[in-house]
């Protein structure tokens, strides 16, 4: 029986560790802008609706209640001008990570296959390509990809780890492309909603995807939006037949997000206040922080989108989280997202409103 875990990389959050240690052991106590989860409360209404079904003995369905795809729908149309969205293009998942890595199996990709993702990237991308023993490959352009052997594409805008967004006109470009080479296009949008100095576009709008979701999948979720990543609800929109296949997969996996999270989701997505609440905090963090950095020497690149700032002094990262370690302030080093990262660091601005001003006071 061979080790599964000898094809994937050594995981790259080890290795920031010994920093971890250091910061923790700064006098007034670390703040750790390394990790992107949230740490304001889950909203009221959310907790209420969870608190509301926790009385679910029994199985929930691998396609959710007719309630959460309505609630999918409604949102997509509302908020990603997604039109004529019916229950069958739409497929909650049990957290996006759980199907970014596992994506490519369920397709049935395996050796000869190739995945495409963006040079700088959420490493999941990699894990997954290589989880179905497919040959993951990352590009600059998408458009400028081989396209021979290329089953999956990954698209990511808002980016993590840059804040990077991609404008309508690429996005509607590598459709098209896409749809002329047979690839499908699967666009993580997990940020879409958190725009700063531009307002990210859905694969699923009609100016980019032509009104038709042939070939095209967006992911969402509700961890960073709605203080939901311990939910762990997702959900995929587009092409209904790739959906259809990945329905009929799952059912044998028995992958279900439990009944009361359904119930949260519904009310989470049926929402948009609590969304601007949220934005407003994280927009405050953001000035603070990218002022602070930029006070002390940093240059931020990209960054209109997304919850981090990608930062750079023109120095290896690893000098760089060193430096913040010994100043009680732990960020993620660029290289866990590719080479291109290498000087590079991410520091995301998801920590309590006293924790980031204790790090622009270190800072500054």
């Amino acid at each position: 029986m061979s080790a599964v875990s000898a094809r994937l990389p050594v995981f790259p959050w080890d290795r920031l560790e010994p920093y971890k240690a250091t910061a923790a052991a700064h006098p007034d106590g670390i703040v750790d802008l390394s990790v992107g989860t949230p740490v304001d409360p889950v909203p009221e209404l959310v907790q209420a609706a969870l608190s509301a079904a926790s009385d679910s003995p029994g199985y929930p369905t691998v396609w959710g209640t007719a309630a959460l795809r309505d609630a999918i729908t409604g949102w997509a149309g509302r908020r990603l001008g997604a039109a004529g969205l019916a229950h069958t293009n739409v497929l909650p998942v049990v957290g996006s990570k759980e199907l970014v890595a596992w994506l490519p199996t369920q397709l049935g990709l395996g050796p000869g296959d190739r995945v495409a993702y963006p040079r700088l990237a959420y490493p999941t991308y990699e894990v997954g390509a290589r989880l179905a023993r497919a040959e993951p490959v990352v590009y600059d352009e998408p458009t400028d990809t081989d396209p021979a052997g290329l089953k999956l594409l990954w698209l990511n805008s808002p980016s993590n780890p840059t804040g990077r967004v991609l404008s309508k006109e690429r996005l509607r470009a590598t459709v098209v492309w896409a749809r002329e080479h047979g690839v499908l296009v699967v666009s993580d949008e997990c940020y879409l909603e958190l725009g700063w100095e531009t307002e990210p576009v859905s694969v699923l709008h009609p100016d980019v995807c032509g009104g038709s979701y042939e070939g095209v999948v967006a992911v969402h979720s509700l961890s960073k939006r709605s203080n939901l990543a311990g939910y762990r609800a997702a959900f995929l929109v587009g092409d209904a037949g790739v959906l259809g296949e990945l329905l009929r997969i799952r059912k044998h996996g028995g992958m279900m997000t439990p009944a009361p999270v359904q119930a949260a989701a519904v009310a989470a997505l049926g929402d948009d206040a609590h969304v601007a609440e949220q934005r407003a905090r994280y927009a405050a963090r953001r000035t603070a922080l990218r002022s602070a950095l930029e006070g002390c020497g940093f240059r931020i690149e990209h960054s209109e989108a997304s919850l981090y700032l990608w930062a750079t002094r023109d120095e290896p990262c690893w000098d760089t989280v060193g430096d913040l370690s010994k100043r009680g302030i732990l960020v993620a080093p660029g290289d866990f997202y590719g080479p291109a990262g290498e000087r590079f660091v991410r520091v995301a601005f998801t920590a309590t409103d006293e924790r980031v001003a204790e790090a622009v006071r270190r800072l500054s």
